[in-house]
Formats: structure tokens, sequence, C-alpha cells
């Protein structure tokens, strides 16, 4: 992303976002941000059909911010908007770690598992005596088909619904 872009994002201006990167050059690494070369520029400058955007001089070259520069931008700039996008970025690292440590416990397939494996167990003891009686495989059978269904609810309830905005 080129800096007057990201400037207007976070509603700075221009130079405002320039200087604050360069005060802050060392969390600036070039997998984070770099400075278009004079040929990129021309190329670059060359495709944009809105000069209103290009209100620098030719010589000045943009810098180009990579996600990751793009996210340090918004914790050495003022803006309240970056302020706040510096705050929603640490939550969704929280929310992630968060997501990585505990993950989400599908309770339908564990429950489906242990019901299966009490199956296992209960036919096991009742074939040694070889006294099963049918009312108990009917009942398992209808313990196993009911948890199937739940299953298929929740999948049902967990199909992903259209984006909202952009």
């Amino acid at each position: 992303m080129l800096d007057f872009d990201l400037a207007g994002i976070y509603q700075v201006e221009t130079r405002v976002l320039n200087q604050a990167v360069q005060r802050n050059i060392r969390r600036f690494p070039d997998d984070f941000m770099f400075q278009l070369t004079k040929r990129e520029w021309e190329n670059i400058s060359s495709q944009f059909v809105m000069t209103s955007r290009l209100k620098r001089p030719k010589s000045a070259r943009p810098f180009a911010f990579t996600e990751h520069g793009v996210t340090m931008a918004s914790t050495v700039l003022k803006s309240d908007v970056a302020i706040d996008a510096s705050i929603l970025v640490v939550r969704a690292f929280i929310a992630i770690r968060n997501l990585v440590l505990n993950p989400p416990v599908n309770e339908v397939k564990e429950l489906q598992n242990e019901v299966k494996e009490l199956k296992y167990y209960v036919e096991s003891v009742f074939e040694d005596y070889n006294d099963i009686n049918e009312d108990t495989r009917i009942q398992l059978e209808l313990i196993n088909e009911s948890l199937a269904e739940l299953q298929a609810k929740k999948k049902a309830l967990e199909k992903p619904r259209n984006p909202i905005g952009f």
C-alpha cells in the first residue's frame, strides 16, 4: 500500500505519516516498508486516472508498506483512526492466540464417540453372555440416530453467512 493511500485510511496527511515513519525508522525494516524506485513510480503514476491523488512532485517517490508495515504505521500515528486500528490489531492477535490455545470442541462429535465406545463395551459384555436383547440394540441405534440428527442440525447452523459491508 502506498504512503498516500495509507495516510488517507488513517486520516492524516501524507507528510505526517512519512514524518512519523522517519522518526521511528527502526520499526520499519525492509520487509515492512520500502521506497519505490524511480521507474516503479513512473509506471504507477502513469496508470493513475485521477491526478488529484498525485499531489507530490514527480521526483518524490512514495513509500510502499507491506501488511506488517501498515500495522506498524498505526502504532506510530496519533490519529484516532490509527489508534483504533492498532487496538483492533492487538485484539485480533489475542483472539487468534486464544483460538490456538483453546480450540473449539465439537461436543456432538465427542458425545457420539463416547456413545459409540459405550455401545461397543455394552455389546461386548452382552455378547460374552450371549444375552443382548433386541430392546437394548434398538435403544442404542436410536441414540446414534439422535446424535447424527444433532450433528446435521449443527452443521446447518454453522453455514457461513454472507458478509456484511466490504
